[in-house]
């Protein structure tokens, strides 16, 4: 940020002057008075010398800045939309990173990633263990195209080894934008916190037209009839939810009905895998 200066040329017999602006710290479109630059922490000097400052010893400060942040964020929509705007019809598959290699909910989601890999769809999931492994693994094992839009995590999250296309991400916005954008329907297995936030983040763009009506699966009549029952006896009489939001949700336990499903919409909106 530099001094800016104002412009006077009335009747001068010396030419124009400059005299200081009350507006003397700029960054780009941002002007600021240099009492409120201080309130706000932004130190003087131009950017050409903050950015050729040396720096010795720790992390750099701008990397904690927001300014920064903003170019990760946008790096990784970048990104991800080259990674995956060549990937064709895709199916997100969703579900719990704590579902155990050769249970049956891992079984049936590994099923269900083959048969939406041999009915020509790519499967993204979050790129994780447990359930997310299982469809990938399906995938992989049928000849399809796996793919992983993997976040950093403290606990749990680690890529597993049945991805063919990966895409790591540090925000959950950015990666929930991938699964959105390309995902052409939703398979939702029994999962946590993060499957309920996939599929309730699914329905709220599809209830409020941001996303076309896509398909939204839930796999398990056990695990989500319950679910479905409190929508329709608490959520509809109170007239939170219509009858038409709660028929967004299709529920079965046969992963050839869940592709079925998803063909289905497929052939009727000309996505062709």
């Amino acid at each position: 940020m530099a001094s800016c200066y104002t412009v006077s040329t009335d009747n001068d017999p010396n030419g124009p002057t400059l005299t200081p602006s009350p507006w003397t710290m700029r960054s780009g479109r941002v002007a600021m008075r240099p009492e409120t630059a201080a309130r706000l922490g932004r130190p003087a000097g131009s950017e050409d010398q903050k950015l050729l400052a040396s720096k010795t010893g720790g992390r750099p400060h701008f990397l904690e800045e927001d300014t920064w942040r903003v170019l990760r964020i946008l790096s990784e929509f970048v990104e991800g939309f080259e990674a995956l705007a060549g990937v064709g019809p895709a199916v997100a598959v969703f579900g719990s990173a704590r579902t155990q290699p050769g249970s049956p909910a891992y079984e049936l989601s590994r099923e269900i990633g083959a048969g939406l890999a041999k009915a020509g769809f790519a499967v993204i999931t979050g790129g994780g263990p447990g359930a997310m492994e299982a469809a990938n693994r399906g995938a992989q094992e049928a000849g399809g195209l796996s793919i992983g839009c993997n976040i950093e995590l403290p606990h749990e999250q680690h890529l597993n080894p049945y991805v063919d296309l990966s895409v790591q991400f540090h925000y959950f916005f950015a990666r929930k934008t991938m699964f959105v954008k390309y995902a052409d329907a939703f398979v939702i297995l029994p999962g946590g916190f993060g499957t309920l936030d996939e599929l309730f983040e699914s329905l709220t763009l599809i209830q409020t037209g941001r996303i076309r009506n896509f398909p939204v699966v839930l796999i398990g009549h056990a695990y989500w009839d319950g679910l479905l029952a409190w929508m329709r006896d608490v959520q509809l009489p109170a007239g939170a939810v219509a009858q038409a939001d709660i028929d967004l949700l299709r529920v079965t336990d046969d992963p050839v009905e869940a592709v079925r499903i998803i063909l289905e919409y497929a052939k009727a909106n000309g996505i062709e895998g």
